[in-house]
């Protein structure tokens, strides 16, 4: 492989023995949606926002999508942010985390759909036991992407390289099965490089590198690919005239290490090369479990007292079925509170037993909010738990003392 002039050669230290794949679902939320409404395929559809009522002829509420209204983005008004588009609409200049409104001024006939998280969690599980079935040893990185550890699927053939692309195919084929839906993936021999080959042949794409591929494939690619150097670091070493990977491989560790400092220098100078020994984490004990919602409005803390009780409410319904579905109980129970000047608090408590009922975490953290000014407007509002333990520890006598309290309270009471 011919290696351009001033790169350095590729060092070849990458695990070889090592093959780790990595799986990420197409433009995830918006597929999901465009199952939901075939008729969309093929049009620049962005997916943000919150799911809006709108009275129908009847008299009923309707949400507008099942109605057969759908909003464009030029009609849009407030701050939300873009959660996925489809590939019609990222042609137009749009991305996640793009706010709506200035993706309405790049893209102002993009349609927009409202984002349905329990839908997409759905999915997300139905994907992820489509890949357990073939390949038992994931690590699950959200909710649309996960590392696959081949190495133990394909150490016995006789071209384990070729055996893994196989395999590929084939948990393609099952998670499209299982869901409708397209993913890509990333063979190589460790977890960084998978990471950025999932991203070479997106949509639907199968793409299996080796370390002999790094300089034709991964070093002309711009240093932002690799997962960890962040929009900080991208522009210190624009800054510094590094803009590719191959670029960043090049330069001398030392370099590196007295303008980023000995971890951060010498992680940079391994990654550009390929190298990563991380493992495939097939498990881990969460430390909490949390759910939380950005107003698209401020909202005030008496003005707005009922919609905010409602959300509020909502949100540790919502956390207490995540624990039922996970198996956790916990008795570190908190709030988070940003206000319309950005600056945000938190507030926890711990009771004594613990617990996975919503009543007794609406209770605990309603005790939260007594604790923290309320005289600004809120953007954002939050409910965490934490200290985790396995279910089954919970008080059989929670369930009749939260019955007295009653989750429909108000937000301040």
């Amino acid at each position: 492989m011919v290696v351009p002039p001033g790169m350095p050669e590729a060092d070849g230290r990458t695990d070889g023995t090592r093959v780790v794949a990595h799986l990420d679902m197409d433009a995830f939320y918006a597929s999901v949606e465009l199952l939901r409404h075939p008729a969309l395929r093929g049009r620049p559809v962005v997916v943000g926002g919150r799911r809006r009522i709108v009275a129908a002829a009847d008299g009923s509420d309707r949400d507008p999508v099942d109605a057969g209204t759908i909003p464009v983005l030029r009609d849009y008004a407030g701050r939300g942010v873009i959660t996925t588009a489809t590939y019609e609409a990222r042609a137009l200049g749009v991305h996640s985390g793009m706010g709506l409104m200035k993706a309405a001024q790049l893209a102002p006939d993009a349609l927009l759909l409202p984002a349905d998280f329990d839908r997409y969690r759905l999915y997300s599980r139905r994907f992820k036991d489509a890949v357990r079935a073939f390949a038992p040893q994931i690590e699950d990185r959200g909710i649309d992407e996960i590392y696959i550890d081949f190495t133990p699927l394909v150490a016995a053939s006789a071209d384990p390289w070729a055996a893994a692309r196989a395999l590929a195919i084939e948990i393609q084929a099952a998670v499209r099965t299982a869901t409708g839906l397209s993913c890509s993936l990333g063979v190589t021999p460790n977890k960084l490089l998978s990471k950025i080959a999932s991203d070479l042949e997106k949509p639907g794409g199968i793409t299996v590198l080796m370390a002999g591929d790094i300089p034709a494939r991964i070093w002309p690619l711009a240093v932002r690919k690799v997962n960890g150097i962040g929009p900080k670091a991208g522009a210190k070493l624009e800054s510094l005239g590094i803009r590719t990977i191959g670029e960043l491989a090049a330069a001398p560790p030392d370099w590196l290490v007295e303008h980023f400092g000995r971890s951060f220098g010498q992680w940079m100078h391994a990654a550009a090369h390929g190298r990563d020994e991380r493992p495939v984490v097939t498990f881990s004990e969460p430390k909490s479990i949390s759910r939380e919602t950005t107003f698209e409005h401020d909202l005030h803390p008496v003005r707005d007292r009922t919609t905010l009780s409602s959300l509020f409410t909502g949100l540790c319904e919502k956390v207490a079925e995540d624990l039922r579905r996970k198996g956790y109980a916990g008795r570190t129970i908190g709030i988070k509170l940003r206000y319309d000047d950005f600056s945000q608090v938190t507030r926890d408590r711990t009771i004594d037993h613990p617990t996975q009922d919503a009543g007794m975490i609406r209770r605990a953290a309603g005790e939260c909010l007594k604790r923290v000014p309320l005289a600004r407007r809120l953007r954002l509002l939050g409910v965490r738990i934490g200290s985790l333990s396995p279910a089954g520890s919970v008080e059989t006598g929670e369930k009749v003392e939260a019955g007295r309290l009653g989750v429909n309270r108000s937000l301040f009471d």
